[in-house]
């Protein structure tokens, strides 16, 4: 018999009365005879960062780059004791301003030390904390600072302006301002005129060492942030998170890592680039404190990741797939560029490697000759240390999963949460090739099963047993704050109903394998999922991004496609093209080309015909420039890329009718 990732602890059941039927309950091998105990010295956030400042005052906590001269100089560290200081300093400085317990703070901003520090500050004085995204504009910024009745605000100085923006009309509700650094002159006359007090960085702190304050710390039940997620339709959503919630998360990590040879030491460096307000960030960031390990923050550019990752050289990234495409983009570039001849050499060790891990070999021995001829190079791409990636935030495809398995000489694996269930519901193992494509075994923590969805086909009790995911346990948050109708239509008898479909392999494996929402049906009857679609075809080289739009009155599915610049300049080289970027978007020859590469790319994934695309817009810009269309998990707002295409979506199906006849 396979080997078994999960226990059934209760048999599924059949639907009666127009109930939906539900699958077996699923858990962890750790939680087979219940769930284990929690640890007594860690009931809140801020036990974990106390606990690691006495064990660990001297280890580097927390570093950044500044700019020297124009360019990044190198990481510059502040220890445990260090951050400590600071965070009481701050702590007794929002006392100091009268704010009581159970007031809420905002932080907004992008990653660095000081994003912490507000952090734990807030940790330290039961205040809640409230992230503000980076990349909601001001209007989702405006909502939540209303909505969360935030009185104070934690702001990176160039988000000030928007802060102060007279369409964020919510700002007047503000009683403190404080900048990470410091604000301009006029900036700090116009909070004065709104009534608002405004401090910098280094004036507040100077402020809370003069007044000390005893701390009000936390108890286990108390609400430690609302991080608001952005819908894919409608208002942020603010999920509310209490202390256990979060400790109950990394005790889990605990046990689960405890199974493990290679383990987790204070020289572990972790790159922190996903933004701080998203929950896959923040509880790595936890476990990290919780190990005396250190966090390094990227210098703000995304498109300048690898600069970051040469110089800090971390032994941990956390991605979402499309930071993983791109690595994979990368390397598949490289070789490109090298001689056919060793291109075949690299194609050769690849496949002999991925053979012997598939015979069950771990990744560090299935082909050490391998690894030195070809995959060190891979693996000095990202720094040269990596022992660990994690892909969460999104499926990610499995050429990419399999790529990275074999050429990054580190562990790879899929985890799957959200911030209703504080980050973690399911994770991979590593050095399992079973786990390919798939997302793990429920998290410690966590009963998971499937229900039946049947306007989609999906039952839980059939063959292979598909169904939506549910979740229960102790990482289940407490409800969308001030939402109770959206909060009863997500947990039903303490089940988080969470949307997505999964498949349950026969080794308690959990496969995502599409989204309740985003299923339609074309006329001649077949259901097709968009998501599945466009990360099959995201694969394909000319194509930087991709919207899979189908209608149910129509027979064929048709896409907005985002060409890969470079791979169109290329093309365009090849084929005496001469013309400008938007030139180039609006040229029939490589629509064609794109048009026949997609194909390639169905056939190589087997997709059905009806699943292939039959026409495409080209954009020149991505979606990521384009305002609204995507939400601040850069998920599709599928409702406004439909508003924005609809002119030259009806062109293109007209045309189909008109070349038929």
């Amino acid at each position: 018999m396979d080997k078994q990732f999960a226990v059934k602890v209760e048999d599924g059941r059949k639907g009666v009365d127009g109930e939906p039927s539900v699958g077996p309950i699923y858990r962890n091998l750790l939680a087979k005879d219940g769930f284990p105990p929690l640890d007594a010295d860690l009931k809140t956030t801020w036990d974990v960062f106390r606990n690691s400042v006495e064990k660990y005052p001297n280890n580097k906590m927390l570093g950044w780059r500044e700019l020297v001269d124009g360019s990044w100089g190198p990481y510059i560290w502040k220890t445990y004791k260090t951050v400590y200081e600071e965070v009481l300093h701050a702590a007794s400085a929002i006392r100091a301003s009268g704010i009581g317990a159970g007031c809420k703070v905002g932080i907004y901003g992008s990653n660095c030390p000081q994003w912490i520090v507000a952090m734990e500050a807030c940790n330290a004085q039961s205040y809640i904390s409230v992230p503000l995204y980076d990349t909601l504009g001001p209007g989702a910024v405006n909502f939540i600072l209303d909505h969360a009745e935030v009185d104070v605000v934690f702001v990176q100085d160039k988000k000030v302006k928007e802060l102060l923006n007279p369409e964020c009309t919510h700002t007047q509700r503000l009683k403190l301002i404080v900048c990470f650094t410091s604000m301009k002159e006029e900036e700090k006359e116009k909070a004065d005129s709104m009534g608002i007090k405004s401090y910098s960085w280094s004036e507040f702190l100077h402020m809370g060492s003069k007044n000390p304050s005893d701390l009000q710390t936390p108890k286990a039940s108390d609400i430690c942030t609302i991080m608001y997620t952005s819908g894919t339709s409608g208002d942020p959503k603010g999920v509310i998170l209490t202390h256990e919630n979060t400790t109950t998360n990394i005790r889990g990590v605990d046990l689960f890592m405890e199974q493990f040879e290679d383990k987790m030491t204070v020289d572990d460096v972790y790159l922190s680039f996903l933004p701080l307000a998203h929950i896959l960030d923040r509880i790595i960031e936890e476990y990290f404190f919780r190990n005396g390990a250190s966090v390094g923050f990227y210098h703000g550019n995304i498109n300048e990741l690898r600069e970051d990752m040469m110089e800090l050289k971390p032994t941990f990234l956390a991605g979402v797939p499309r930071v993983l495409e791109r690595i994979h983009e990368g390397v598949l570039k490289g070789l490109e560029e090298v001689n056919p001849r060793r291109r075949k050499i690299f194609n050769i060790l690849y496949n002999y490697k991925l053979r012997w891990m598939k015979a069950g070999y771990k990744q560090k021995y299935a082909s050490p000759l391998a690894d030195l001829l070809a995959f060190r190079k891979v693996k000095n791409r990202l720094g040269g240390r990596i022992r660990l990636i994690v892909s969460g935030g999104a499926p990610l495809s499995r050429e990419v999963e399999e790529f990275l398995r074999v050429t990054s000489c580190a562990f790879v694996l899929q985890g799957y949460g959200m911030t209703e269930t504080c980050g973690l519901a399911t994770l991979g193992f590593p050095d399992e090739m079973s786990m390919l494509g798939a997302v793990g075994s429920p998290f410690v923590y966590t009963d998971m099963r499937l229900e039946e969805v049947p306007e989609m086909g999906y039952d839980p009790l059939a063959d292979p047993p598909r169904g939506e995911i549910c979740l229960r346990g102790k990482t289940s948050f407490a409800g969308y704050y001030k939402n109770p109708e959206l909060t009863n239509e997500v947990m039903q008898d303490g089940w988080f109903h969470t949307g997505d479909i999964g498949e349950m392999q026969p080794n308690g494996v959990l496969v995502i394998i599409d989204r309740k929402k985003h299923l339609i049906k074309l006329s001649q009857g077949e259901y097709i999922a968009l998501e599945y679609l466009e990360k099959v075809y995201g694969i394909t080289p000319i194509v930087e991004d991709i919207w899979v739009y189908g209608d149910s009155f129509k027979s064929s599915l048709i896409a907005v496609v985002v060409p890969n610049k470079e791979q169109a300049e290329k093309w365009a080289l090849q084929n005496g093209f001469k013309v400008s970027w938007s030139e180039l978007c609006k040229l029939r020859q490589l629509q064609d080309y794109i048009i026949s590469e997609l194909k390639s790319t169905a056939q190589r994934n087997k997709l059905r015909g009806f699943e292939h695309i039959k026409g495409i817009i080209m954009e020149e810009r991505t979606f990521e420039e384009e305002k609204d269309l995507l939400t601040a998990t850069l998920k599709k707002r599928r409702d406004k890329l439909m508003n924005r295409y609809k002119v030259g979506i009806d062109d293109l199906y007209k045309s189909f009718t008109v070349n038929k006849r």
